[in-house]
């Protein structure tokens, strides 16, 4: 018997109908069968508001998956957990530890999990450690930490554990969603901080090689030189992929320029887009 896996985009940088805000980070909500899975918080309590006006009920989630621990990522986990105080938290234990950024000036800034996640991540019961692949749900998998196997991929910016900017945060943290389709693996990124290459080819040695259909979420290609974007294109078209949705921290040149090569392939991620798979 068929069944339809709904994936809702509830943040996003941008907006895809009225009636919705828009703010820096990424949430999803995942839906199939019974089962209520959120991708991600955004970075305050907007995924609320977006929540109730399309119509979805955030008091019944079954689990919360954190991508990594920074703030435009789970800034509103105090939010969804107040809704749903009883979901189950996955996340990898070093999403928890203080991050920075530093801008062309070595000024830094803290973009870490809020202090209070942080809390409610220490006091939950139900916190699932997700250093290796793990299934959320039956059927849907995060893939823990994922080896670095490309060359010419990086974390994607100025990242730090540290505020004077001496302890590189490898972002060991930073972890996918997948799923399996009929048409094919459904891949859901927070901000591939691993490299978008690298989290691909880690779920395909975890599923023994099948084929990716979909790839949706952010790819932190902002930064990326000109070799990184010709590599980056060259596996993903390799892949035949039939929908990609570059979203949140893909950046610009980069959204446009993945959208000129794959074409009517590519598919608009704001707030309110609906992408429906079968399986």
């Amino acid at each position: 018997m068929s069944e339809s896996i709904c994936i809702t985009t509830l943040v996003e940088n941008t907006v895809h109908q009225r009636g919705l805000r828009a703010e820096h980070g990424l949430s999803f909500h995942i839906q199939w069968g019974g089962h209520s899975v959120l991708f991600d918080t955004g970075q305050s309590d907007l995924l609320l508001q977006n929540a109730g006006v399309l119509g979805l009920d955030l008091g019944r989630l079954e689990a919360v998956v954190l991508s990594h621990g920074h703030d435009d990522h789970c800034g509103g986990l105090k939010a969804v957990c107040s809704l749903s105080p009883h979901t189950r938290l996955h996340l990898h234990p070093a999403a928890t530890a203080a991050k920075f950024s530093t801008n062309q000036e070595n000024i830094a800034r803290s973009i870490g999990m809020p202090a209070v996640a942080r809390e409610i991540i220490r006091a939950s019961g139900g916190t699932v450690w997700t250093r290796g692949l793990t299934e959320v749900v039956p059927g849907l998998f995060a893939t823990g930490e994922i080896p670095r196997q490309t060359g010419f991929e990086d974390v994607g910016g100025r990242f730090f554990l540290d505020s004077a900017g001496q302890q590189p945060d490898l972002l060991l943290d930073d972890q996918a969603l997948f799923f399996e389709s009929r048409e094919g693996l459904v891949v859901v990124l927070g901000c591939a901080h691993a490299g978008v290459v690298n989290t691909l080819l880690h779920i395909e040695q975890l599923t023994g090689g099948k084929r990716i259909q979909a790839v949706l979420g952010g790819m932190h290609l902002l930064n990326a030189s000109a070799e990184r974007m010709k590599k980056t294109l060259a596996a993903l078209e390799e892949r035949d992929l039939g929908l990609l949705v570059p979203m949140h921290c893909t950046g610009w040149p980069a959204t446009p320029s993945l959208w000129r090569h794959f074409g009517d392939r590519c598919s608009s991620g704001g707030v309110g887009s609906r992408h429906i798979f079968t399986r």
